[in-house]
């Protein structure tokens, strides 16, 4: 499977082609719609979650509710764009405007001033478009494309935010247990924790500051033997750990045990194998379902850790790129927190990463042949 983004933050739309689903997956639209919803939720979020309220639009490669075999293309609307044509039209736009939306501050954290240098701009705006987590909206409807493959093959994925700015929350849940997380505030299932966060973001957000945190993600129901040891490029805790780094402000991925591994001797870490009843099995998970670049049948377990977002109220110090004289970087509309989208975003990544491998290993023009191929793998 192939999945294409394009557009722009402030652009019209958002769009993706996702190439090589078989024919006659059904396709729920409310729960993409779904989805994007809750990437908009959570508390800490700024105000251009009141002006979008993301839905998908299906394109192309689906009929009657059911994929065709063609390249699948989804689009979203961005509202957002009434107010920013003048500047952000394809065609040529009115120079006032395109002066004064112009951004040369440019903002620490950001892809601002090494996309400038590297595709030589005078203006940030033609790179932070592109480079901004706006972007995560059409991967989330992606996602969810990926996530009702993998669903009708008995495959479910679930998250849950366990840390905010340094306050953990300590608990330990059963895979049934987190789906709860997307109805709190914050992703926490803990509701002590929960408060203690969210007091740090409201201080955060009167300082002008923001936060960042971790989400732990579980999938649940992927049979053994999916990823390779045969080649690098093959490995699937690779290619998951390339899928989650590519989330605009990810730093840092763990499987299963993570750097805890790096603190403990062998006979601590590693997950001791048992026979009986004709199976294999692990009382342990603590590779986290990933050994060797392959699935082994155990949850995989996932960390994916946030930093603060870089856009701040009261800017931190930079120069002007035009002058090269000191200044603070410019303010944009931005989230004092937004860990809760980021565990519908990295969802919606796990999704595309494993469809990929599963569609890679099984292959099948329908998912009746996909589904029969699944059924048969031990």
């Amino acid at each position: 499977m192939k999945l294409t983004t394009a557009g722009e933050s402030h652009g019209k739309a958002l769009v993706a082609i996702i190439e090589g689903l078989p024919a006659h997956l059904e396709l729920d639209v409310e729960k993409i719609n779904g989805a994007l919803a809750l990437r908009q939720s959570g508390y800490g979020r700024g105000g251009r979650q009141k002006i979008e309220k993301d839905r998908v639009e299906i394109l192309t490669g689906v009929r009657n509710g059911e994929t065709l075999g063609s390249p699948v293309t989804l689009c979203i609307y961005n509202k957002d764009f009434e107010n920013w044509k003048t500047c952000m039209a394809a065609e040529a736009c009115d120079e006032e405007t395109m002066e004064a939306k112009k951004l040369t501050k440019v903002r620490p954290g950001h892809a601002d001033l090494t996309g400038m240098l590297k595709f030589e701009q005078t203006d940030a705006r033609n790179i932070l478009e592109r480079a901004s987590a706006r972007e995560t909206a059409i991967r989330v409807a992606a996602g969810e494309v990926y996530r009702q493959y993998l669903a009708a093959l008995g495959v479910e994925i679930a998250s849950y935010v366990s840390e905010i700015c340094g306050v953990k929350d300590g608990g330990r849940y059963a895979f049934n247990e987190l789906a709860r997380a997307k109805t709190t505030q914050t992703g926490m299932l803990d509701e002590e924790s929960e408060k203690r966060a969210m007091e740090k973001i409201a201080a955060l957000r009167r300082d002008g500051d923001t936060a960042g945190g971790v989400v732990e993600l579980r999938v649940k129901g992927l049979k053994s033997g999916f990823g390779s040891v045969m080649t690098y490029a093959e490995k699937l805790d690779g290619q998951l750990a390339q899928g989650l780094m590519s989330i605009q402000a990810v730093k840092g991925v763990e499987v299963g045990a993570g750097f805890e591994v790096a603190k403990k001797s062998g006979r601590e870490i590693h997950d001791e194998i048992f026979y009986e009843n004709g199976k294999f099995f692990r009382t342990t998970n603590r590779a986290g379902g990933l050994e060797g670049g392959m699935t082994n049948g155990e949850e995989i377990v996932l960390r994916v850790a946030m930093k603060p977002i870089p856009t701040l109220m009261k800017g931190l110090q930079t120069v002007e790129f035009g002058t090269k004289e000191k200044a603070i970087a410019a303010s944009e509309r931005s989230d004092v927190c937004a860990i809760f989208a980021l565990s519908v975003i990295a969802e919606s990544v796990v999704a595309q990463v494993l469809a990929d491998n599963v569609a890679k290993r099984l292959g099948g023009d329908t998912m009746s042949e996909v589904k029969a191929r699944y059924a048969r793998l031990p």
